[in-house]
């Protein structure tokens, strides 16, 4: 499933090629037929990202809500404004990738601010994009640019819940856990059950909210960091990763954990979660020189603590990583590290 980075960077190419477009909405599978004919016509004004929820705005204060889930994808197809991470890579990015984007900057290990990556021009994924691109462009738990395109806009693929086209750029939604048309106060009440999201409030309120709300439950810790209305956008990776950065057992109860620990856990959040926005990447590894923070940026096996090495030696104290299953979802944790 996406985590959080994966849908802030989707927000980023609407915002990019969509946002102030007049867009015309379809359902080639016929399923959201009725939504798609409430937004065609209208010019989008705004796409928002919250944890693993996106909403884009549209005239009229008509907004729609997708959630990817497991199975979701956005295709986008045409003249894209390609993220510069998207084009450094030239391949697949992301949770799965093993190709990934190259790092330049002055610290490895810094926070995303300190340590940027460039494009073949020199400009940077927060700051700048490339010039549009006749291409197609696969967005979900990973990014793949794919091949060009002979005509414009291409014939719908499989099983396309709704098509937004523009007259450059067109956006392919498939198995979408939500995908609904909702006005300003339903939008509300979604974003309201929501736990905070660092990118979108990373002030001292925030903090507290989240602080609050898992020292006051008797759930396990490495649950409550799941529990989309405890913190928005954390999914297993950063779960498995925030968790053992913190030498935290994730059996332990939220009510349990010093308040110091949990504030650690989600200033922590805030640093990866930024870094995986700009990169692309889920990248857990800190204090790696620039050789190995390119390798790590390349090949997932280099780039996280323990998600994904069971029965591996921990990396710090040699103890084979643990797997059980926790919540329904694989829970990747060291016995000694995080006793």
């Amino acid at each position: 499933m996406p985590e959080g980075h994966s849908v802030h960077r989707i927000a980023r190419q609407f915002e990019r090629n969509f946002v102030g477009h007049v867009v015309h909405a379809s359902s080639p599978q016929g399923r959201f037929a009725a939504g798609a004919a409430e937004l065609d016509g209208r010019r989008m004004t705004q796409a928002r990202a919250v944890g693993k929820q996106m909403f884009l705005g549209f005239e009229g204060d008509v907004w729609l809500r997708v959630h990817l889930g497991i199975y979701g994808a956005w295709d986008f197809a045409g003249d894209i404004l390609l993220d510069a991470t998207i084009a450094s890579a030239n391949g697949r990015m992301g949770q799965t990738n093993q190709r990934g984007t190259f790092v330049d900057g002055p610290n490895p290990d810094a926070v995303a601010s300190e340590s940027r990556v460039f494009d073949a021009a020199g400009e940077n994924s927060v700051t700048s994009i490339g010039a549009p691109r006749r291409t197609r462009l696969r967005m979900s738990e990973s990014e793949k640019e794919g091949g060009g395109l002979e005509s414009f806009p291409p014939e719908p693929v499989g099983q396309v819940r709704v098509r937004l086209l523009t007259e450059t750029v067109c956006a392919d939604l498939r198995g979408p856990t939500a995908c609904e048309v909702l006005d300003p106060a339903q939008v509300e009440q979604v974003v309201a059950k929501l736990g905070p999201d660092p990118l979108l409030d990373d002030g001292d309120a925030a903090e507290d909210r989240f602080t609050a709300a898992v020292r006051r439950r008797g759930v396990p810790i490495g649950l409550l960091l799941m529990d989309q209305n405890v913190v928005a956008g954390i999914g297993n990776v950063y779960r498995a990763e925030l968790l053992f950065r913190a030498r935290q057992n994730p059996h332990t109860p939220g009510r349990d954990v010093p308040e110091e620990h949990v504030r650690h856990l989600w200033r922590d959040w805030a640093k990866l979660l930024r870094i995986g926005v700009e990169t692309g990447q889920m990248m857990t590894m800190d204090d790696l020189d620039p050789d190995a923070w390119r390798a790590a940026m390349a090949n997932r096996a280099d780039r996280h603590w323990v998600y994904k090495r069971e029965g591996l030696p921990c990396r710090v104290c040699g103890t084979n990583i643990a797997l059980e299953e926790m919540g329904a979802r694989k829970l990747y944790w060291c016995p000694y590290c995080q006793a």
